[in-house]
């Protein structure tokens, strides 16, 4: 039976393996392409930039769902960097850099919890809105340090950036907490 490990132990390494490769494969064959598109469809208009932010937040998903599933520190920068590697390995488009990307949002989705153990444990919706948060903004910054956005004009800086948080909040705290509620019901029977 399915159930959360709230400490590391066999059981949560082999959790947060399957966590990792099915985001993984999510990322690859789902995410994407689904980037690709919208970056595709702005591109049509001049707007192709804030693609990536506005599909940021379905990357950051890694984290917060190992943290359910593993309510304990760390398990947000393992699950989240395990999903890149496999994004990575599967053929993403941003080769290497995904894991450096996925390190940072594991560890940014994990201030939200971080340092009380209550608050992995309880999986509230203050810790999860304060880690999608903290996530998006370290993701834009990383970005705008890694892509060259300085070239970019405010205008579209300051729209990427609200489109990266808006995201980040939709997918990575309420979509999220969406799922691990399905998942308490699931568990509870």
């Amino acid at each position: 039976m399915l159930r959360r490990e709230s400490e590391w132990n066999v059981k949560a390494i082999i959790l947060m393996a399957l966590i990792g490769i099915i985001m993984g494969v999510i990322y690859t064959y789902v995410v994407n392409p689904i980037y690709n598109s919208v970056e595709l469809a702005l591109n049509l208009v001049g707007l192709g930039p804030l693609a990536g932010q506005i599909c940021a937040g379905l990357w950051y998903m890694a984290a917060p769902l190992a943290m359910y599933f593993v309510p304990t520190f760390g398990s947000g920068i393992v699950g989240e960097t395990l999903a890149a590697t496999v994004e990575m390995t599967f053929g993403g488009q941003w080769g290497a850099m995904t894991i450096l990307q996925g390190l940072v949002q594991g560890a940014c989705n994990e201030i939200g919890f971080f340092p009380k153990k209550e608050n992995y444990d309880r999986f509230g919706w203050g810790s999860l809105i304060t880690g999608a948060v903290c996530c998006a903004v370290a993701g834009y910054v990383m970005s705008y340090l890694t892509y060259g956005w300085s070239a970019y004009k405010s205008a579209l800086l300051i729209e990427m950036f609200i489109a990266c948080i808006i995201s980040s909040i939709v997918f990575d705290a309420v979509l999220v907490k969406l799922i691990t509620k399905l998942f308490d019901r699931v568990m509870a029977k």
